[in-house]
């Protein structure tokens, strides 16, 4: 079978991503899965500056950009509205490390949007963790209607062990799409040097 090429224009980026789905909520775990980490939700309404902060913390090695191309008040909208939760994973000294950002605005569903911890905080099983807290927070019903299907997705750009990740959480994958924008290093949201593995032409 033939292939086919699609050229970006410079100063964009393409990435492949991936969208997985769990229908029904995971069993539960054999032990408790512990951290020195902190969870606690920051409620409505949620401050900007500080959410924009660790959304690049989290997001910069993997060029995160959804949030940071957003203007305060559709940001704002977007985190403060009745179906968005965003919860916080901190450390002792209360530096935020971990992010949680749920999406419930499809009647059953509930996305998990943005999902990660700072590098420094990776590979020491605080992952299993947030994730053990972010699937028990999507599935809870209280004060909504009944959750049937959790889905996330990432792309080829996050962190090579992401999709292995979300599978061993029990998502499955289900579709497959190339997206193409404005590569965050070209319009100054990251520095130019952000990122090496990847171009920036």
């Amino acid at each position: 079978m033939s292939s086919t090429l699609i050229p970006l224009a410079p100063g964009q980026i393409g990435t492949i991503v991936t969208s997985l789905e769990m229908r029904t909520p995971p069993p539960p775990a054999d032990g408790p899965v512990r951290s020195v980490l902190k969870l606690a939700r920051w409620p409505a309404p949620v401050d900007r500056d500080a959410y924009r902060a660790l959304f690049r913390r989290v997001g910069q090695p993997w060029l995160w950009r959804g949030r940071l191309v957003m203007d305060d008040r559709a940001l704002a909208t977007t985190l403060d509205a009745a179906t968005t939760e965003v919860h916080v994973a901190s450390r002792r000294d209360g530096t935020a490390v971990g992010l949680i950002e749920l999406d419930f605005s499809e009647a059953g569903t509930c996305e998990l949007a943005y999902f990660g911890l700072a590098p420094e905080m990776t590979g020491h099983g605080h992952g299993n963790w947030l994730m053990a807290h972010a699937l028990r927070l999507a599935w809870k019903s209280e004060g909504r209607p009944g959750v049937s299907r959790v889905w996330v997705h990432t792309c080829d750009l996050d962190h090579p062990g992401a999709l292995g990740f979300y599978q061993r959480h029990g998502f499955v994958p289900f579709a497959r799409a190339v997206e193409i924008y404005d590569d965050p290093r070209a319009v100054g949201i990251y520095p130019r040097e952000s990122e090496a593995r990847v171009v920036l032409l």
